[in-house]
């Protein structure tokens, strides 16, 4: 699958908008940048998980030519 740059950009704006919720209520900034970085971290985690990884090999070996594909997804 395609990684899709809309879905992470929503997922940190609802990060920034929970710390900023968070702020007005009167936390601390540093535990607000702490949690802002934790949830930017699991979001772009999430985002590269979501990615599909394709490739092709072309080689040789002393017993003749090698080839082949491989799909799989992050983890």
């Amino acid at each position: 699958m395609a990684l899709v740059k809309d879905t992470l950009k929503a997922a940190i704006v609802v990060a920034f908008a929970k710390q900023a919720a968070k702020t007005a209520q009167g936390d601390s900034p540093a535990l607000a940048a702490e949690e802002l970085a934790d949830d930017i971290a699991t979001a772009i985690d999430a985002f590269v998980k979501t990615g599909t990884v394709n490739s092709t090999v072309v080689g040789s070996s002393p017993s003749g030519p090698v080839t082949g594909t491989a799909t799989g997804t992050m983890t």
